[in-house]
């Protein structure tokens, strides 16, 4: 009589192979998957088995693929495992392929600046099952320059219109611009994508309306319905900014997939954190933070490009991102810092109306140098309850409140600026008529004239009076410290969302 026990054992390895794959199979991932797994257009994860296990047939594994043990070599191929939107393939794709790759030097430049905030987008985009090929967006917006501003004055590397980051509490306000703060930027245009997405369940549709607008998007695909035409992204009739909007993302998407295939190169951007956040308890010298952590002031204002004035208010800006080695560097040094103060600025608000002269006076500082600080232009009056940031004094020794840091608004009006003119006196004319007629002051018209009030004026007598004259005030800028400068691209852009 033979023995059973190899056939046995036999049986039982196959068991627990069947078993382990079943563990370890996902859904497959293919481009033109992108919403047949999740609403979120990724495929969905592991499927853990519950109760009793039972083997798989080879058929369902065959189907199946398999989760990897290894991690991502780089970054890069850490994007290439989650693309999960469906690709796109025309004329125009292949027309901002050959503009991508016929300047390597701006996609040189582009990528290694990308290295600094690429990780925690791809992180965040995974975290929420979302497709790997939106890390990519930043480099069609603003070639992921967090400081970018265009025409239209969407500012930061996601574009954010100033309404559009209020919408998605994205504060901006005399200290800092959210729209450039790179984690609660990616998060909200995450938010925003998702949003997007969830309107018209079609990743491309919703990468139209981030870049035309929800609303235009919406209008498209209605006029097409009652064509009785199609309603792709294909499909709708749109601004040629929008048009070249996606065929550049997926340009880039083909480029990051087989930089060999296309003769581009693409640097080493290793698969770890760049930054990490550190806890900021005091008001703060961006200078003074800088040199805490041991970092250059320009590599800190990359990674803090939200703080547009020289201090960082805890209150409102708790935590700061430094290189990932330099985050402990900075927590002894500034634990270590107990002489002088961390913050040589503080916020003072104005009482009234007044001159930037009459604010320089009452806070201690040149008119030059208040103008500079605030970025405020000529011939500009600082309105009642505008808030600008001046030197600490000793009667200013406590941190800016939360109300203020996250609230505190500049607000300027044109400066009045006045003339001296004459005009003839008429019959029975006083002070008290010239003034009411020209809109002036009593007293004023008297004090220019040298007579008393009650005064009246002879027939035809010359009255001195200072008269208003129109001065075109310049624009107050837009508070950023820097512009976007990419080279003209093939088409011609469209007015922003």
């Amino acid at each position: 009589m033979t023995s059973t026990r190899p056939a046995a054992s036999f049986a039982a390895l196959a068991l627990l192979a069947a078993v382990l794959l079943a563990g370890c199979a996902i859904p497959p991932t293919t481009p033109d998957s992108a919403t047949s797994a999740t609403s979120t257009g990724r495929p969905q994860a592991a499927v853990i088995p519950g109760g009793p296990l039972q083997p798989i047939t080879a058929a369902q594994a065959a189907s199946r693929g398999v989760a990897q043990l290894q991690p991502p070599a780089d970054l890069w191929e850490r994007i290439r495992r989650g693309f999960a939107m469906s690709n796109l393939d025309t004329d125009l794709v292949r027309q901002q392929e050959q503009w991508y790759t016929s300047r390597p030097d701006y996609i040189q430049r582009m990528t290694e600046r990308s290295r600094k905030y690429l990780f925690h987008v791809v992180e965040e985009l995974e975290r929420r099952g979302m497709p790997t090929e939106l890390a990519l967006l930043p480099f069609i917006e603003s070639a992921f320059n967090p400081q970018a501003v265009s025409s239209a004055r969407a500012a930061g590397m996601w574009q954010f219109m100033p309404a559009t980051g209020q919408y998605f509490e994205l504060k901006q306000n005399v200290f800092r611009d959210d729209r450039r703060d790179v984690l609660a930027s990616t998060r909200a245009a995450l938010d925003y994508l998702q949003k997007l997405h969830g309107m018209f369940g079609d990743w491309q549709l919703a990468l139209a309306a981030y870049n035309w607008g929800e609303g235009n998007v919406g209008r498209a695909i209605a006029r097409n319905q009652k064509a009785g035409l199609g309603t792709g992204y294909l499909d709708l009739n749109m601004p040629n900014e929008t048009r070249a909007y996606v065929p550049k993302l997926q340009a880039v998407k083909n480029i990051v997939a087989s930089p060999e295939a296309l003769r581009a190169e693409l640097p080493l951007i290793e698969n770890h954190p760049y930054f990490q956040s550190v806890t900021v308890t005091r008001d703060i010298d961006v200078e003074l933070a800088a040199r805490l952590a041991d970092v250059k002031l320009d590599d800190f204002k990359a990674l803090n490009p939200s703080a547009h004035r020289p201090i960082i208010l805890a209150a409102g800006t708790p935590q700061i991102l430094l290189p990932w080695d330099n985050a402990k560097v900075f927590q002894r040094n500034f634990e270590a810092h107990t002489q002088g103060q961390y913050a040589s600025w503080t916020a003072w608000s104005a009482p009234a109306t007044m001159s930037v002269a009459d604010a320089a006076k009452r806070v201690g500082m040149n008119e030059n140098d208040l103008r500079n600080v605030n970025s405020i232009p000529p011939r500009m009056l600082i309105k009642a309850g505008s808030v600008l940031i001046v030197p600490r004094t000793g009667t200013m020794q406590n941190d800016v409140t939360s109300h203020v840091a996250d609230n505190g608004q500049l607000s300027l009006a044109p400066e009045i600026v006045t003339r001296r003119s004459t005009v003839k006196a008429g019959k029975n004319d006083s002070v008290a008529s010239i003034a009411r007629r020209l809109r002036l002051n009593v007293a004023e018209v008297a004090s220019w004239n040298s007579v008393a009030t009650n005064a009246s004026f002879k027939l035809g007598q010359q009255v001195v009076v200072y008269l208003p004259v129109k001065v075109s005030a310049p624009r107050a800028p837009v508070p950023v410290r820097a512009t976007q400068t990419v080279p003209k691209r093939p088409v011609q852009p469209a007015k922003r969302r």
